[in-house]
C-alpha cells in the first residue's frame, strides 16, 4: 500500500472555479452558545439539490469541455478518441 496524505488526495491551490449565488433567502446568521452561526432553511437545501442535480444532470465543467476540445484539434488523438470525445459532447 503507499503513502497517501491529504495534500496528495485534494492538493491545495488557487480555486478556479465560477460560482452562481442562487438565492440569499432561507439563510441567516442566528447565535448559538454566544457564538455566529449560519443558519439554513430546509428550502434552501431543496433549492441547493434541485439546481446540483440538473447541473451535474446536463452541464459539464468548464475544465472538462476544455479538455475534450484538446482531444478533437489534437492531431495526433485517434480516430476512437475523437469519437469519444464527440460522443460526450453530443450526449
Amino acid at each position: 500500500m503507499t503513502d497517501m496524505n491529504f495534500s496528495t488526495l485534494y492538493p491545495l491551490g488557487e480555486d478556479k472555479t465560477e460560482y452562481r449565488k442562487l438565492t440569499g433567502e432561507h439563510v441567516s446568521v442566528g447565535d448559538f452558545e454566544g457564538r455566529p452561526m449560519l443558519k439554513v432553511e430546509r428550502e434552501a437545501l431543496v433549492e441547493l439539490a434541485r439546481a446540483a442535480l440538473s447541473d451535474v444532470n446536463y452541464f459539464y465543467r468548464t475544465r472538462h469541455l476544455q479538455s475534450l476540445r484538446n482531444i478533437l484539434d489534437d492531431p495526433e488523438a485517434s480516430d476512437n478518441d475523437r469519437y469519444v470525445a464527440l460522443t460526450l459532447l453530443k450526449n
